[in-house]
């Protein structure tokens, strides 16, 4: 069943013009934003730079050596830990540094589709349908708000969610900080497959309700056609590995290093035996392509921005829907090549800032094309007046 609504164009008109507010904030942050991107770009391949002239790799973790205090070491060793971590409540305990319980219920997940059409008169027809799908989920979707009944989840998960950690994971002569613990777990889960016996491990209350299932605990009639309500539950752990680190060595265990700019530190891990060259290669990669997402972000801030700045004129001009879609489709055009030149132009003063060798030769084309985007509208513009 779909709903219906209709919008008058005055209506349309309020909102629009409200939405110019909008559009303007949304403007004017994005020329910050891509702004301090640059800075923080320029600042951590700085960072990174200075880290790989100045890291020392250390041949074995098997003992502290003091004449690497306070630097900036790189060793390769086995993570591990002599502790066990337990679920206490199903019983499932592993000598590893981390446990994590996954719990997914199946239930029914709504979806919405809207459509609008415009009207003659400046007018708007919404129509949102929707349809449901059964679907397994690791939180409780409430359906109370349901737009059609006869799609009702339980109110709350028979499960929550859960991890333990080990208090202590050490690298040879070496105890890890947290921040590495948490960088290892956060890129070490393995599923961990559950045996028959961990079923007779299990309190008696969930050993009457569950069965195993390919390596997951199930509550529910028949694993092979769930229905609402149906849970399993899954282990994962993060055993014993070999990794990588980068950090600043202190006593007999690490912390982010602080380059000579104080604004950025440095603490790598990676699994698996990496140099320290490999390590800060990818550290570059990962920080050229937050600065790509920002910068696109940044652009898409301005030309929606800039799109919802002339959103009523699109509106006045929809009394006629067909000139309104024509104006909407050249609003958008114009949004986007406005917002191109002014977003590179942002860019190229953020690097005359930082970096004025690249910068300069950057912000010269980002005037060349917006001088060359004026032109040609014109000389369109002439040639329509023309003909």
């Amino acid at each position: 069943m779909a709903d219906i609504v209709y919008k008058s164009w005055g209506e349309r008109l309020v909102e629009s013009i409200k939405g110019v507010l909008i559009g303007i904030i949304l403007f004017i942050v994005s020329f910050p934003l891509l702004f301090w991107n640059e800075g923080r770009a320029v600042d951590t391949a700085r960072a990174l730079e200075e880290g790989g002239k100045s890291v020392v790799s250390v041949p074995s973790a098997d003992k502290v050596d003091p004449a690497n205090e306070g630097k900036l070491v790189h060793l390769t060793a086995e993570a591990t830990t002599q502790e066990s971590v337990e679920d206490p409540e199903f019983l499932i305990k592993e000598k590893a540094i981390a446990l994590e319980r996954k719990v997914e219920m199946y239930q029914w997940k709504e979806n919405k589709h809207t459509r609008s059409e415009k009207q003659l008169g400046g007018g708007e027809k919404e129509i949102t349908e929707y349809t449901y799908d059964k679907v397994w989920t690791n939180e409780a979707l409430d359906s109370s708000n349901y737009h059609d009944s006869g799609h009702s989840n339980p109110a709350t998960m028979p499960f929550k969610q859960n991890d333990w950690r080990a208090k202590k994971v050490t690298m040879g002569a070496f105890d890890l900080d947290t921040p590495l613990v948490n960088s290892l777990i956060g890129k070490g889960k393995t599923k961990r497959p559950v045996e028959s016996t961990d079923l007779a491990r299990l309190p008696t209350e969930l050993k009457d309700e569950l069965k195993v299932n390919g390596g997951q605990f199930y509550k529910g009639k028949d694993f092979s056609s769930p229905q609402i309500g149906d849970t399993r539950v899954e282990f994962a752990v993060v055993k014993p590995q070999v990794v990588s680190i980068i950090a600043k060595q202190m006593g007999s265990t690490f912390e982010p290093y602080k380059t000579s700019s104080a604004k950025h530190t440095i603490e790598l891990l990676d699994l698996g035996e990496k140099s320290a060259e490999a390590m800060f290669e990818e550290a570059v990669a990962e920080n050229n392509l937050v600065t790509w997402i920002l910068r696109a972000v940044g652009f898409i801030l301005m030309a929606f921005g800039l799109f919802l700045m002339i959103s009523p004129l699109v509106t006045v001009a929809d009394l006629v829907p067909f000139i309104g879609n024509l104006l909407g489709a050249g609003a958008i055009v114009f949004a986007v090549l406005l917002a191109l030149p002014l977003s590179l132009a942002t860019i190229s003063i953020g690097w005359v800032f930082y970096r004025p060798i690249i910068g300069i030769p950057l912000l010269i084309g980002a005037v060349a094309l917006f001088v060359g985007g004026i032109w040609l509208l014109r000389r369109r513009a002439s040639a329509k007046a023309r003909g």
